[in-house]
């Protein structure tokens, strides 16, 4: 099975705009491509795993970044705090944990 970035991201989308459902008109747009970011990063792990031009560690790195990348971003908008922040993020990564997880030959997230 190989990872679709269109289902991880409306997956996570969803998940996400279910915490942050009260600003998400504001920050819907800032969240599909930070999201998108993330979920492009999963598919490209996939890739670079298949191929052995990366190590568990390198990708939990990538993914890592990817997050922390988001969240800089999120939290810069006008509003969002620190724990709404995160809360959605997480839930965005709960939402497709199991698939991920499921696809790659290690758990990522």
């Amino acid at each position: 099975m190989s990872i679709d970035v269109g289902e991880l991201l409306e997956k996570m989308l969803d998940a996400a705009k279910a915490v942050l459902e009260e600003d998400w008109p504001e920050i819907k747009e800032h969240a599909e491509t930070e999201l998108k970011g993330i979920a492009e990063g999963i598919a490209l792990v996939e890739r670079l795993r298949l191929q052995g031009k990366i190590s568990q560690k390198q990708a939990k790195s990538l993914i890592k970044m990817k997050r922390n990348t988001a969240q800089i971003v999120l939290l810069t908008l006008e509003g969002l705090g620190v724990l709404a922040v995160e809360k959605a993020i997480n839930a965005a990564i709960k939402a497709i944990k199991d698939t991920v997880n499921g696809t790659l030959d290690f758990a990522l997230l």
